[in-house]
């Protein structure tokens, strides 16, 4: 998924964390309220801008950071 066009980040809105779509919902926001055990519908229920694609924006957004994290050996 192309997320680039989704998430976005702005310096003055939410200290420079990624957002959706220039909202002031994060993608952290939405990775939290997954791992607390919400699931899609609630999260679209609770926040009626949101969609399904966003949704799935910020899980693209977090694989892709995951796969640029590494590890250096000491």
């Amino acid at each position: 998924m192309n997320y680039h066009e989704i998430i976005t980040i702005e310096p003055g809105k939410r200290s420079g964390k990624p957002c959706i779509r220039g909202m002031r919902i994060t993608v952290y926001d939405i990775l939290e309220y997954l791992a607390s055990g919400m699931t899609q519908a609630e999260i679209l229920s609770d926040f009626s801008e949101l969609t399904s694609e966003d949704i799935k924006a910020c899980l693209a957004f977090a694989a892709d950071r995951e796969k640029k994290l590494f590890v250096a050996s000491l």
